[in-house]
């Protein structure tokens, strides 16, 4: 006679209440539509060839009682029948419910307690109230059956629970050009200043919100201000000059954070010149700006850790060598001739394509001296001189000049590129001044502001040099020269260097 194994499919207790109107195998998770398949597996001998349940059970180690069941179950309700059901009694707790009562009212105090703290607690008032003690594991599955967003918003505050459980609206605009969003962020990677000294770049982005195209850039050293806002803006209208970089026009909508720089008055004026539509984002609410974190996020995860001073848990590996126009060639390769040429995942298509789309006119400012005229709010007073406009060390000349020597005309430029400027007088354009030495091609402020430092230090080394070898044949003070002078101190000597 063989021994049948304990059958645990056997307890009355498991016996489903089958209704073959509204029980559907599709109402079952994946894991009851397996068991109730291997059920069917076994059975499917006796129902298909006949074979006799004594004989199933002994192949399989079932009851016949239980191979019996199963077969009427299948019979009156297909595969859904042979589906476990959970006991009657299944999740119900055998805690008082006063004692559970309290361990929710213990688990939503502020400042949070420990299970192992309530679980104290809770004991005395069990034994107090001649009620059976709960285990620790009773208590943390009481507490783990709250709703996490209650104990949240309890414990962490209203913040915490909007950026981890409140609904998003993840909205796309219609078409092209119809919001941009501008923001900043600060890069992980350390580049040389024009001093040579290690400084943390920071970096604006305007993105086209359909396309997720780079409309503009600006990368910059020192705090965010309306100017790297006016010069990435004035980027991103304007034509550009890479064939591949066709994105450009004035947008509708206009889309930034509360950043000091971004709610200007001067921005203000140029939005309502433009006629663009300024919209904030709420404070301290990120969400918004999805997109254009996800950008920030790519440029400091792809391409920063290939660069010289990348930034890791606050060390680099390798020592800082870039300069600020290095680090500006490197991302504008990257963000036009890697960003807006791949294939975006959300979009299913490049950023270039689903800006371009079926092909459509953006629209543009009447000129780009007009535009330069509004947006940069780099101006500065200057004398027409007779061999035209001295500035930064730079000499800058135009025929238009000839008529307004020794006229004083307001000089606009873009700090990223001093080999012109901009000459305006009352208000008018008169010409694009070029710089004869810088003809054919560009040369920033952080250029100019380099070299200049590291000719201050050839000279004073030359002038070191030069002191130390003539005091060397110098006769002594007790040879009836005039004692030296006492040495200037390093603060008088670093102030005399900040004047010349």
């Amino acid at each position: 006679m063989t021994t049948k194994k304990p059958d645990p499919d056997s307890s009355p207790t498991d016996r489903p209440v089958i209704d073959p109107l509204t029980d559907s195998l599709t109402a079952f998770s994946d894991e009851d539509r397996v068991a109730a398949m291997d059920r069917f597996r076994v059975l499917q001998p006796h129902l298909e060839i006949g074979v006799p349940l004594t004989a199933v059970a002994e192949a399989s180690g079932h009851s016949v009682r239980t191979l019996r069941r199963w077969a009427a179950e299948y019979r009156e309700a297909g595969l859904a029948g042979l589906v476990r059901r959970r006991r009657f009694d299944a999740g119900r707790r055998k805690l008082h419910a006063d004692l559970a009562q309290q361990i929710e009212a213990l688990a939503v105090q502020r400042p949070r307690l420990s299970a192992a703290s309530i679980q104290r607690r809770i004991a005395a008032a069990a034994k107090a109230e001649g009620h059976p003690v709960p285990s620790y594991a009773t208590v943390r599955r009481v507490m783990g059956a709250l709703d996490p967003a209650m104990l949240c918003l309890v414990h962490e505050g209203p913040t915490a629970y909007r950026d981890r459980f409140e609904l998003i609206h993840r909205h796309r605009a219609e078409r092209p050009n119809a919001v941009w969003q501008a923001d900043h962020t600060q890069l992980d990677l350390l580049i040389l200043d024009a001093n040579g000294k290690p400084a943390r770049p920071l970096l604006t982005i305007v993105q086209d919100d359909y396309s997720r195209a780079v409309a503009g850039y600006c990368v910059f050293l020192g705090a965010p201000s309306a100017l790297q806002t006016a010069l990435a803006l004035r980027q991103a209208i304007w034509r550009k000059t890479d064939p591949d970089w066709r994105v450009c026009g004035i947008p509708e909508t206009l889309y930034t954070d509360h950043g000091s720089d971004f709610p200007s008055q001067h921005l203000e004026q140029v939005a309502a010149e433009l006629r663009i539509e300024l919209v904030f984002s709420a404070v301290a609410r990120p969400q918004g700006r999805g997109k254009i974190e996800r950008i920030f996020g790519t440029v400091n995860t792809e391409l920063l850790p290939e660069l010289p001073g990348h930034l890791t848990e606050g060390k680099t590996r390798r020592p800082p060598a870039l300069s600020l126009s290095d680090l500006d060639q490197a991302l504008g390769h990257f963000l036009v001739g890697t960003h807006n040429v791949r294939r975006h995942s959300e979009i299913g298509m490049t950023p270039n394509a689903a800006w371009r789309g079926d092909g459509w006119l953006p629209n543009l400012p009447e000129s780009v001296e007009a535009l330069d005229l509004l947006l940069l709010t780099v101006a500065k007073s200057r004398l027409v001189r007779r061999d035209g406009i001295h500035f930064q060390g730079l000499r800058y000349m135009d025929p238009t000049l000839a008529a307004f020597v020794s006229e004083h005309v307001t000089i606009r430029y873009d700090p990223r590129d001093m080999a012109e400027i901009r000459v305006f007088y009352r208000n008018r354009f008169l010409c694009r001044a070029v710089s004869p030495d810088h003809a054919g091609r560009s040369i920033s402020l952080k250029d100019i502001q380099q070299a200049r430092a590291a000719r201050r230090r050839a000279l004073r080394q030359e002038i070191k040099g030069r002191t130390g070898s003539v005091t060397d044949h110098l006769p002594d003070a007790d040879q009836g020269q005039k004692p030296r002078p006492p040495a200037k101190s390093k603060l008088l000597l670093y102030k005399e260097d900040r004047r010349t």
